[in-house]
């Protein structure tokens, strides 16, 4: 049989379970769970893909709501399809609703599905299938714990989709940065600040000439760079001189390497903030730090090859150069093979992800075609790679 008439195959089988993704797509949809609290969600996807015929391994790596499914089918290359599934908060008419508006819960379904497919269609290549969940991308980006563990050691290939208000496929326009995330305590020393203000040290003082120096800094940098901040203490009492003040930054850049050369710029503002207050600095990362998104050139093409034949072509920009964000799927793809593609949701490019209006397009119809798109495109990739592993090398 030819490799078209294997893909064909795949197609078929990928449209036969169509109604299980679209149940595992809404069970995660509809119990929601922010990162590092999707226990529900984890659970949920450990017992589904065990009914499949996977080895599951749940916790995984270390990682409390991580886990790891495998299901070999002989010697050859391990290809791992990623699922995400925390959920944002902050929807719904009273802005307390916890929601998919990232659509996480449509990657976890589609990637279940090039499992599933790939499963029925086993006779068909030689290798190990593996899905490997991690939690919070959003936050602390759980996918870099479970590389950090050694949890990415054995996978030959990682490919993963996202739903977005474009489809984007080539990797000079996946451009996702890397980001640091830091976090600034500075402590000074109580007064009256009225009665006896030169007895104190304002660590306020610190934290606003922090922002100063970090907007001063913005001419100084190369375009693709963002720097963007909150303070999170800054005293209690107008009439006290504030003896502790924190701020949080995220620092972002194109490439890892130049975002190491920006940390120190950014370091020695706050340094010199302390400096100049005679405020005492804390500093730390306070989330996991992030790199940039590297795809594998010939696998994105074989993607690409593969979403053509389903139909699917990359759609012309409708977002402003610059537009970017920063995913823990960087941090994988700088250590494993990694194809990666944003589909288009169907509501047009004005609904993008995180607004409200972006959860039509991660359950119903239109997620039952788009996750039917992405599952069979993986699986043809995965396909690719098991009877021609020399794409990989």
């Amino acid at each position: 049989m030819e490799r078209n008439e294997q893909k064909a195959r795949l197609r078929e089988a990928v449209s036969a379970i169509l109604p299980d993704m679209r149940r595992v797509g809404q069970f995660i949809y509809d119990h929601a769970e922010l990162g590092n609290r999707e226990f529900i969600s984890s659970r949920y996807l450990a017992e589904e893909l065990g009914k499949l015929g996977f080895a599951v391994q749940y916790p995984y790596a270390g990682v409390e709501t991580a886990l790891r499914a495998d299901l070999q089918c002989g010697e050859g290359p391990t290809v791992a399809f990623l699922g995400e599934y925390d959920a944002l908060p902050g929807y719904g008419p009273d802005h307390d609703r916890v929601a998919h508006a990232c659509g996480h819960n449509w990657i976890a379904a589609a990637s279940y599905g090039a499992c599933a497919a790939l499963a029925r269609c086993r006779e068909l290549f030689s290798g190990t299938l593996s899905f490997i969940g991690a939690p919070a991308e959003e936050t602390t980006g759980g996918k870099i714990d479970v590389l950090r563990n050694g949890g990415y050691a054995d996978v030959d290939a990682a490919l993963q989709f996202h739903l977005s208000n474009g489809t984007t496929i080539s990797g000079e326009r996946l451009t996702f940065l890397a980001m640091d995330s830091l976090e600034f305590t500075f402590h000074g020393r109580t007064a009256h600040a009225a009665g006896q203000p030169h007895r104190g040290i304002n660590a306020l003082d610190a934290v606003n000439l922090s922002f100063a120096g970090i907007n001063c800094l913005r001419q100084h940098v190369t375009p693709d760079v963002r720097m963007h901040g909150i303070i999170t203490d800054g005293g209690a009492a107008c009439n006290v001189v504030p003896d502790f003040a924190r701020c949080r930054f995220y620092i972002r850049a194109g490439r890892r390497s130049y975002l190491n050369e920006l940390r120190e710029r950014v370091l020695n503002v706050a340094r010199g903030a302390a400096l100049m207050t005679g405020a005492e600095l804390e500093w730390r990362y306070f989330e996991n730090p992030y790199d940039d998104l590297r795809v594998n050139p010939a696998l994105q093409e074989a993607l690409r090859a593969n979403l053509a034949a389903l139909g699917v072509e990359e759609d012309a920009p409708t977002r402003a150069e610059g537009g970017f964000g920063s995913t823990d799927l960087g941090n994988v793809s700088q250590a494993v093979p990694t194809s990666y593609c944003e589909l288009a949701t169907g509501l047009g490019p004005d609904v993008a992800a995180h607004m409200e209006r972006f959860l039509e397009g991660v359950v119903g119809p239109l997620a039952d075609r788009t996750m039917s798109i992405a599952a069979a495109a993986m699986a043809m990739t995965a396909l690719d790679v098991f009877q021609d592993p020399g794409i990989i090398r």
